[in-house]
C-alpha cells in the first residue's frame, strides 16, 4: 500500500486515537486532530506526539474543531500547504447524548447535531476542492449500527447517525463520477470514552414525569459498562483495522457500508436495503452513479 496523506477528525481519544497510531505505524503521513490542544486536551495532543516518536513514526497533531468552520479549513489547508496533497478524510469526531430524549432541550440537539452530522459537512466541504482538483479521493464517515437499528434511550444520538446515513449516500453518488469515494463503517459498541463523557438530559422535569421508566437508561448504560469491561470485550482496533484496510483496498472495490463488531442485525438491513436502493436509482436513470469512475480507466 502506498504511502497515503491522511487527515483524521477527533483523534484524542477511541477510535480516532487508535486509528491515528496504527496508520502512522505502517506508513502513512497521518494528521491527527485535536480540539483544544492548547487547553485541555494539551496532554492528550503531547502523549500523542511522544508515542509515535518512541515508535519511529511521526503523526502531526494539530487543532481542528468540526463546529469552528475557520478551524476546519486552517487545518486542511495545513494539510495541503505541506504535502502538497490530501488522499484520505476520515471523519470521526462525535458525541454521544442518551437518556430519555424528551429531556433534551432543543440547544442540546442542535449540539448534538452541529458535531456528528454538521461538523462531518463541513469537513467534507473543506476537503473536496481538493479532492476535486486532484481527480481522487476517499473520504471515510464513521457512522454507527444505531443509524440502522433503533436503540431506545439512543433517540438523539440515533437520529445523528440516520442523518449521517442519508448524507453520506447521498454525496457518494454525487461525487462517484468526480473519482472521489466515499465509504460509511458502522461500529457497534466499544469500549472507548464515548460513554464515559455521555451528555444526559438537562431538563429534569420532564425527566420526571416518566417516573421509573427513567431509570431505565442509566440501567442499560451499566449493563453497556459490564459489557464493554468484560476481558472478551470488543476491541477497538477492531475498528482502526477496518479503516485502514478500506484504505488499502483500490479504489472502485471497497464496499460502501461496514459493519464492525457485534452487529445486532445492522447488516441485515444493509443487506435487505442495498437493492432496494440500486432500484431507486435505476429507476431515476442514474443507475451509473452507484459506480467509482476512476480517472483514465475505461468504463465499461
Amino acid at each position: 500500500m502506498n504511502n497515503q496523506v491522511i487527515l483524521i477528525t477527533g483523534a484524542s481519544s477511541g477510535f480516532g486515537r487508535v486509528t491515528a497510531e496504527t496508520l502512522a505505524h505502517h506508513g502513512h503521513t497521518v494528521y491527527a486532530t485535536v480540539r483544544d490542544m492548547t487547553g485541555k486536551n494539551q496532554p492528550v495532543a503531547r502523549e500523542l506526539q511522544h508515542t509515535a516518536q518512541a515508535e519511529h513514526t511521526r503523526p502531526h497533531v494539530i487543532e481542528l474543531d468540526v463546529t469552528d468552520t475557520d478551524s476546519v479549513e486552517r487545518a486542511v489547508q495545513t494539510v495541503v500547504g505541506e504535502t502538497g496533497r490530501l488522499d484520505v478524510l476520515v471523519n470521526n469526531a462525535g458525541t454521544f447524548y442518551g437518556g430519555i430524549t424528551e429531556g433534551f432541550t432543543p440547544e442540546q440537539a442542535t449540539a448534538q447535531f452541529d458535531v456528528n452530522v454538521i461538523g462531518i459537512l463541513r469537513m467534507m466541504r473543506a476537503a473536496l476542492p481538493q479532492f476535486r482538483k486532484q481527480g481522487r479521493g476517499l473520504i471515510i464517515n464513521i457512522g454507527s449500527i444505531v443509524g440502522r437499528v433503533t436503540f431506545p434511550f439512543f433517540g438523539l444520538y440515533g437520529a445523528t447517525k440516520y442523518a449521517l446515513e442519508a448524507l453520506t449516500e447521498g454525496y457518494r453518488y454525487e461525487l462517484s463520477q468526480l473519482g472521489i469515494d466515499v465509504a460509511l463503517l458502522q461500529p457497534s459498541a466499544y469500549p472507548t470514552a464515548l460513554f464515559a463523557r455521555m451528555q444526559e438530559p438537562t431538563d429534569a422535569l420532564r425527566v420526571g414525569e416518566y417516573g421509573e421508566l427513567a431509570k431505565l437508561p442509566s440501567a442499560m448504560l451499566e449493563q453497556f459498562g459490564k459489557l464493554l469491561s468484560a476481558p472478551n470485550a470488543p476491541k477497538p482496533q477492531e475498528v482502526a483495522d477496518a479503516i485502514r484496510q478500506l484504505i488499502a483496498q483500490p479504489a472502485g472495490s471497497r464496499p460502501f457500508r461496514t459493519v464492525v463488531g457485534p452487529d445486532f442485525g445492522a447488516k441485515t438491513v444493509n443487506d435487505q436495503t442495498a437493492p432496494v436502493q440500486a432500484e431507486v436509482l435505476k429507476g431515476l436513470g442514474l443507475g451509473h452513479l452507484d459506480t467509482l469512475k476512476i480517472p483514465g480507466l475505461a468504463q465499461i
